[in-house]
């Protein structure tokens, strides 16, 4: 139940690793499950008309809205690796989150359009037609999303992805989402008519979660958040380089699902400009090789104070 509740991450950062972006496999494991996912959900649109039931309605909603979170990570592939231009100069990585923010407007569609359903059963009680099709369709929302877990495992750890494997285990969680259809359905064959809203309206929640937690991650990237841990590890990192005497003003910002750092660092004031700048990329080569998902680096070196404070105080005022 908490898992259900509780949702994993949609950020595509947490979606991805090395393995998985080089791997051919791992790329069409993530097309072939994207697919099944989209087909289980197919499948209880046709059985929801038939059997009226609410609970499946959700059911079916919060399997397209999980599906559909992965359009930011397809569009991270697709887009994210054209070349930067004199335009773009950063690249064209924003345009996952761009993504994101329709995946974002389209679960709030959903659970809205779930909750008032739910609500208006309540309000104008309909019995479930077909209860035993209203079983198999649950059963059908389980086992489809367990195929995919099982799918993205197993090729998970023969690429050795942690992050498909991860997506996998809470695809397994979520297939527990469409069991509480069964449970509607076991309700009105008792002739407990408020079974279906009821959990038509949990379902409902289990969406609002998922709805949050993506926007929640939409809303952080366009402001350029990220976890201050990754900041402390990046001070580590460069503090550990030998030549390194002190680290100031580090800053780290996502580009797609790839970080990119900028950092200045303290040398000695007698360090000659060859070595000062042997040493910077030494810096950035130790963050790449750091900090997971850092592809880049902007290191400025610069000598101890006060040789470094008249420098300073040219721009001072601009800050």
């Amino acid at each position: 139940m908490k898992e259900i509740f509780v949702p994993h991450s949609h950020d595509s950062a947490d979606k991805v690793d090395s393995a998985l972006e080089a791997s051919q496999e791992g790329m069409r494991c993530l097309k072939i499950s994207f697919a099944g996912l989209i087909c289980t959900a197919l499948i209880q649109t046709v059985i929801v008309i038939y059997t009226n039931s609410v609970a499946l309605l959700g059911d079916t909603l919060h399997n397209y809205a999980d599906a559909l979170t992965a359009i930011p990570l397809a569009i991270a592939f697709l887009v994210g690796r054209r070349l930067a231009t004199r335009a773009y100069t950063y690249g064209f990585g924003r345009a996952e989150d761009l993504a994101g923010i329709v995946v974002v407007v389209l679960i709030a569609l959903s659970s809205a359009y779930a909750g008032y359903e739910a609500i208006m059963r309540f309000i104008h009680p309909s019995d479930v037609r077909h209860v035993g099709v209203l079983i198999i369709a649950g059963v059908v929302g389980f086992l489809g999303n367990e195929v995919v877990a099982q799918y993205r495992i197993r090729t998970g750890k023969r690429i050795g992805s942690a992050a498909l494997v991860a997506d996998g285990l809470h695809a397994r969680t979520d297939g527990f989402t469409s069991l509480a259809v069964v449970l509607s359905a076991v309700g009105a064959w008792l002739g407990f008519r408020l079974a279906d809203p009821i959990i038509g309206l949990l379902i409902t929640i289990a969406i609002l979660f998922v709805l949050r937690d993506a926007a929640r991650e939409v809303y952080r990237r366009l402001m350029d958040a990220v976890d201050p841990a990754l900041v402390d590890q990046a001070e580590q990192v460069i503090r550990a380089t030998p030549g390194v005497i002190d680290v100031h003003g580090v800053q780290l910002r996502w580009l797609g699902h790839s970080l990119r750092a900028e950092a200045r660092i303290s040398v000695d004031t007698n360090t000659s400009l060859v070595d000062a700048h042997h040493l910077s990329h030494q810096v950035e080569h130790d963050l790449v090789h750091g900090v997971r998902r850092l592809t880049s680096a902007t290191i400025h070196a610069e000598p101890l104070d006060p040789e470094a404070t008249a420098a300073h105080e040219l721009v001072a005022h601009h800050h």
